[in-house]
């Protein structure tokens, strides 16, 4: 086996405990379908969608004032397909953006010898990019929906299943619980186009997001070439210093991998600074590391802009998301169902839960009321007034 096809394993790896669960959900899904007693069937997420879309689109206008787009489309891609989609909300560099297409593709379809190619291909893009395939990909069957590009992405593979399973598991006589999943399955598909609308009304912000998270990963292929590139002697007085695992010389591109995946910012600068970081102005490193890489602090530097932009705007974006979803659905019995029946926890425990972008969008609310949605459109917080809201409404109010 080459370290090419090693690195492909290692991946699909990562992301093997997705793939056992998908494999899981399709069988007992098959098995439920072939049981003559269980006769009991669900409307489609299609058919419920089309049912509920409308009434969540004008709570929407009442609540915030804003009204989302009469042409946004809703589709139920299968799960191969949707995992490609996921690579398409990855906002890589222009020059990147086939790169990353291609990899999700190869890992939608788990073709080892395919991902083991684009490694080979362009090994820097890979060390940045394949962080997003193993995140993105691992909490697929825990994301109902995605928006992109004027249309919301149903994850039909999951809301088609879920029901009968979780009727199915409680057992017999299925008649008895019906009508309580049937609630909770509606009350996940209204949370989910209810959240997806939303974010249909922040273009504003996506755009703003969008651009920070290109500079981002335009920042950290820089640093992934770079480190390619160190000459062998550097490379390992670096892994020794910084104490990572021995690698067998035959494998020279994971001794890089290492060197990257612990020095990339997003891992590095936070865990030695600490999340306080998002309102830092300034980084420093250790000396004896600079000294190996000479460019790396001015890299740490540039990237603090940009991700404290993404940081703000998406947290900014989930809050005002979930808000939304805490007030709108705060009565709705189909929403409460789905937390009993799908989430086991109830809505007074789903509404504490702690949210930075939620606390601040909760705050500005209290005293802008609907004109909250629209101000933090286009005034959105900084890292700093996130973490402390009531400089961020101190700074609206003197507008």
């Amino acid at each position: 086996m080459t370290e090419l096809e090693e690195f492909a394993d290692a991946l699909l790896d990562q992301i093997s405990v997705e793939i056992n669960e998908e494999k899981d959900i399709a069988n007992l899904s098959a098995r439920i379908s072939e049981d003559p007693e269980f006769t009991i069937r669900f409307d489609t997420p299609q058919q419920i969608v089309q049912k509920i879309m409308p009434d969540l689109a004008q709570k929407i206008m009442k609540f915030t004032g804003i009204a989302p787009n009469n042409t946004i489309r809703v589709e139920f891609p299968d799960l191969e397909e949707l995992k490609k989609i996921k690579g398409r909300k990855v906002f890589a560099t222009q020059d990147a953006r086939g790169f990353v297409d291609k990899l999700f593709a190869a890992l939608a379809k788990q073709e080892r010898q395919s991902i083991a190619g684009i490694i080979k291909e362009d090994t820097a893009k890979f060390l940045v990019y394949s962080t997003y395939a193993k995140s993105y990909i691992s909490k697929i069957s825990t994301t109902y929906g995605d928006y992109l590009d004027d249309t919301i992405f149903v994850n039909n593979f999951v809301l088609s299943s879920y029901p009968q399973i979780i009727l199915y598991k409680q057992g017999k006589p299925y008649s008895l619980r019906y009508e309580g999943v049937r609630s909770g399955y509606v009350g996940a598909l209204k949370m989910t186009i209810l959240e997806e609308l939303v974010h249909s009304i922040q273009n504003d912000l996506y755009e703003q997001n969008k651009q920070a998270v290109i500079e981002v990963n335009q920042i950290n292929e820089e640093l992934a070439k770079i480190i390619l590139n160190l000459d062998d002697s550097t490379a390992g007085k670096l892994s020794e210093y910084l104490q990572l695992p021995d690698v067998p010389p035959e494998f020279p591109i994971a001794k890089m991998a290492n060197l990257f995946f612990t020095l990339n910012p997003d891992n590095f600068i936070v865990n030695v600074l600490g999340p306080d970081v998002m309102t830092f102005t300034k980084v420093e490193i250790d000396p004896t590391i600079s000294a190996m890489i000479p460019q790396l602090l001015g890299i740490y530097q540039r990237w603090l802009v940009p991700i404290q932009r993404h940081h703000a705007i998406f947290s900014t974006m989930e809050g005002m998301a979930e808000f939304c979803v805490q007030n709108i659905l705060s009565n709705d019995e189909d929403f409460a169902q789905y937390l009993t029946t799908f989430m086991g926890t109830d809505i007074s425990s789903y509404q504490v839960r702690k949210h930075m972008g939620k606390d601040l969008t909760s705050l500005v609310y209290s005293s802008h009321g609907k004109n909250t949605f629209q101000t933090l459109l286009q005034n959105p917080p900084s890292t700093r007034e996130l973490k402390d809201p009531q400089l961020y409404l101190k700074r609206i109010n003197q507008k």
